[in-house]
């Protein structure tokens, strides 16, 4: 590997957080493609796991909890809706799913009397709009960054050891054509 240095970047420049370095961007022009991320990222999950869907409204990110959940076995005859209102869902699928929605939240206290941080342990943390809270959840997050413009796209950001595994995964599922984010990417 080559040093700084010889890449051109200054020895004496801070590093680059490890999360922006890792971060891949994956197409997702059709829903199909987005429920083929889904079920890439399926069997490398395990209870403790915290995954953390950003984008605007509509750019898919209660789609790709209601995919993530299909493909850990949830029947079809179980409805998977957005938790806006009711902020948390509990799923029981291969394994258990915290499903939840941060959008109203105001302050880590209010995020504290949810008693997320404590179901981590047990569950996969499935949490829209939770950026703002990632250290108040546990940190080492996979952030999944949905994105419209300029094509359906989702960034991958993992925050920790254990979301560099799971962004590997998901980006590396059937037919997945992942590039390294460059620029700004949602």
């Amino acid at each position: 590997m080559r040093s700084r240095e010889e890449r051109g970047v200054d020895p004496a420049a801070p590093a680059e957080p490890v999360a922006r370095r890792a971060a891949l961007v994956v197409p997702l022009p059709r829903r199909r493609d987005t429920v083929h991320l889904a079920q890439a990222l399926a069997p490398a999950l395990a209870p403790g796991d915290l995954l953390v869907l950003t984008g605007d409204l509509g750019a898919g990110k209660t789609f790709f909890a209601r995919a993530l959940l299909r493909a850990l076995g949830l029947p079809t005859t179980v409805a998977v809706t957005s938790p806006t209102f009711g902020l948390v869902q509990e799923y029981a699928a291969r394994l258990p799913v915290v499903h939840a929605d941060l959008y109203r939240l105001g302050s880590p206290d209010e995020l504290r009397e949810l008693g997320l941080r404590e179901r981590r342990a047990d569950a996969v943390l499935c949490v829209e709009w939770g950026a703002p809270y990632v250290a108040d959840l546990g940190g080492d997050a996979l952030e999944l960054a949905f994105c419209l413009e300029p094509g359906r796209a989702v960034v991958l950001r993992p925050g920790g050891a254990r979301a560099r595994g799971l962004a590997r995964a998901a980006a590396g599922g059937p037919d997945r054509r992942a590039a390294r984010a460059r620029g700004r990417a949602c």
